[in-house]
């Protein structure tokens, strides 16, 4: 038929092959390939059955999501061909192996029986996209596995594997070997017995473990918890109308449902970070094919709660790893709260039994530095103190083999002194794990002035492996989250001096979809550590002269109020809620007083999110203008992945491009002069100017 899907004669049978390198997915010229062969096996009346299967290393792993954005783009092609599948009067066969997602997984359901390897998943993720399965799945996935089932799927966007498939009536076989040739035995015996196309869409919607109001209920589970995600309710009807009508009427609600949620904004959005995902991996300066090193073995320097979570994400891979601590009671202590942590897992289900124990022989405790001497990398994680972490780097410098790679944990500091202290500069780099290390997606890895390229490639490869989503930062104070945190934190602080609570700051900020604010998020990291951060850049000279400046976090610390953990902040806290405090505005009144700050009591929610947010994306700009981090979509990636920013939003720098480049620009100028810029906290990044100027959006980026 075509490079892409070739038809092949086998014996009695034809065997539709597809061959889209690497994960086969539905390009427009796979989509026609597919519905030539159809044609062709259709006329072609001494085949007596079908197999569907694909070459490499996985079935159709889905749809080509950059067709997506496409402003005539339509499922129909690729759905017509699927009902022409389905309505086949001779057997078709899918031979499943690799990841069988969306579009792949719908071309499974369209025909009649399927066939899979052992280790295949299956699922319908769309919905982590903004969007709802367009090509039929909403309508027979449900046919064959139950309405709760496919929506539970279809909601989370999990895969399944292959037995879970099996037992929900998914996959009809599981076979070892040559799927494929599995397939081609299932058709000829089907043959053999005369046996007929099993048509998913004449198949009843199972309702088995539902109550009446299933629909209702469900659908109000989705407006209140997903409700600014356009895909959750939508998907709820599509299966209600696959259990209620018809397939062709099911089909004509989803086709509609689909098409609103494409063209939304949300849907725009996440799938922008789709693409950033992977373009994150593209480093300037490190060709693709650049050579990595093997990471066979792990050292961790420290167990406390960020040394224990990153050792964690190791072990999942089935990595050993030495833990190093500086007493024992430390160690144990750190090493308790891992087991802890893999315990609660096993017993939620999230994962088997003897897993805990597996994972937990993985991870070698010690004393002693020169344990970590035949490690292949070792990261740093202790105390967030320039004059420490230098200590350790020499002393890593020192002990690591040759070739080690040496990274430290550090948030805000200096990655070149530490390099330099090493020893080890090519070899060493900052990987900031974000809290909690074994949950947070983010790995901000810091790249230093003399980095060697293979080493950046080993840790930006190795993030894949440990499950994390990589963003490359060169070498400033916070790299690219913290350094464009620090303002939103500058401006939550003179709002509270200026009047406003914690709780209306928090509470105008989660409008925005961020699942806290910035008091709330403070007092649950630990207003002490907040507190102590400030402190040591003032140290290095790092601080504006302003002495107003962070005032209210450090007065909370002063006065022993660090948060939820000693039970009051910003908040004080009845167990983990946070109440409002009458305490804190007295504090902050006493502060207006002592800097001169004028209280007022007309700051409204608008003034709280453009006076937090416009000034952390002008620093998003001044970090490009630098070179600092080398693309807008890498930025977004920093806060949807490590600081909640809501993925529907698509990340600071998109929500800049939708808010309007121009209009933030003249909201920056607007508090310059009401408020004054003395210390050029409102001044415009160039390359914000430059954009105003030359019309341009983030989203133009690289500009030419």
């Amino acid at each position: 038929m075509s490079d892409l899907v070739s038809l092949e004669r086998h014996g009695a049978l034809g065997v539709l092959r597809i061959n889209n390198p690497p994960v086969n997915a539905l390009s427009p010229g796979v989509v026609e390939g597919i519905k030539a062969a159809v044609e062709s096996f259709e006329a072609d009346t001494a085949l007596r059955a079908l197999v569907v299967c694909a070459q490499g290393r996985t079935f159709v792993a889905g749809g080509d999501i950059s067709e997506f954005d496409k402003p005539d783009f339509t499922t129909e092609p690729f759905n017509s061909t699927l009902n022409r599948i389905e309505n086949l009067e001779r057997p078709v066969v899918a031979a499943l192996f690799g990841t069988v997602l969306g579009g792949g997984l719908e071309l499974a359901m369209a025909c009649h029986y399927r066939v899979a390897a052992p280790s295949t998943r299956l699922g319908l993720p769309e919905v982590l996209l903004g969007i709802l399965p367009g090509s039929h799945g909403t309508q027979r996935l449900p046919r064959l596995v139950g309405a709760k089932t496919a929506l539970d799927m279809m909601l989370s966007g999990r895969p399944i594997d292959a037995g879970k498939a099996r037992a929900a009536g998914l996959v009809d076989e599981i076979v070892e070997g040559d799927v494929t040739a599995a397939a081609i035995r299932l058709a000829e015996d089907l043959i053999a017995r005369g046996a007929g196309p099993r048509r998913t869409g004449e198949r009843k919607v199972s309702m088995e473990g539902t109550d009446p109001d299933f629909f209702q209920k469900a659908f109000a589970e989705a407006s209140t918890k997903k409700g600014a995600y356009p895909a959750p309710q939508r998907i709820v009807k599509c299966v209600e109308a696959a259990a209620t009508l018809p397939l062709t009427e099911g089909q004509a609600v989803e086709a509609r449902l689909f098409e609103e949620c494409r063209v939304s904004p949300q849907s725009f959005a996440m799938r922008k970070l789709f693409f950033a995902e992977r373009a994150a991996t593209k480093i300037p300066g490190v060709p693709a094919d650049a050579p990595t090193h093997p990471i066979k073995k792990v050292g961790v320097l420290g167990a406390g709660t960020m040394g224990g979570g990153i050792a964690m994400n190791f072990a999942n891979a089935n990595i050993p790893v030495v833990i190093v601590e500086t007493s024992k009671e430390a160690l144990d202590r750190g090493l308790g709260i891992v087991r802890k942590n893999y315990d609660a897992s096993a017993a939620k289900g999230k994962m088997q039994p003897d897993e805990p124990a597996r994972r937990m022989a993985l991870l070698t405790g010690s004393l002693d530095y020169q344990d970590l001497a035949d490690c292949d990398l070792v990261i740093e994680a202790v105390f967030e103190n320039l004059d420490i972490k230098k200590q350790v780097a020499r002393r890593l410098g020192e002990v690591c083999k040759a070739g080690a790679i040496i990274a430290s944990n550090t948030s805000t500091l200096d990655v070149n002194i530490l390099a330099q202290e090493s020893g080890r500069a090519p070899n060493f780099l900052g990987m900031h794990f974000f809290s909690p290390a074994n949950v947070m997606r983010l790995l901000e890895i810091v790249r230093g002035d003399k980095t060697a390229p293979d080493v950046l490639n080993t840790i930006v490869k190795l993030a894949k492996t440990i499950g994390k989503v990589p963003v490359v930062s060169g070498v400033c104070y916070g790299f690219i989250g913290n350094r464009m945190l620090e303002s939103y934190l500058r401006e939550a602080d003179f709002l509270m001096m200026e009047g406003a609570s914690p709780a209306q700051i928090d509470k105008a900020i989660q409008s925005l979809g961020l699942p806290m604010g910035p008091c709330r998020m403070l007092d649950l990291a630990g207003l002490d550590v907040a507190a102590k951060v400030v402190i040591e850049r003032g140290k290095v000279g790092g601080l504006p002269n302003d002495p107003a400046y962070r005032a209210v976090v450090q007065k909370m610390m002063d006065m022993g109020r660090f948060g939820q953990k000693t039970g009051a902040g910003y908040y004080r806290y009845d167990g983990r809620t946070p109440v409002t405090d009458p305490e804190v505005e007295k504090v902050c009144i006493e502060l207006a007083k002592q800097f001169g700050i004028a209280r007022r009591t007309d700051i409204t929610d608008e003034e709280i999110i453009e006076r937090c947010l416009y000034p952390l994306i002008n620093e998003g700009a001044r970090i490009l203008e630098e070179g600092i981090s080398y693309r807008p979509s890498d930025i977004d990636l920093v806060w949807v992945n490590g600081y909640g920013f809501p993925d529907y939003r698509g990340g600071p720098m998109h929500m800049a491009d939708t808010i309007g480049i121009r209009k933030i620009a003249e909201r920056l100028d607007h508090y310059a002069s009401t408020r004054g810029n003395q210390h050029g906290y409102w001044s415009k990044a160039g390359l914000l100017s430059t954009m105003c100027e030359r019309q341009l959006r983030f989203g133009d980026w690289p500009f030419k």
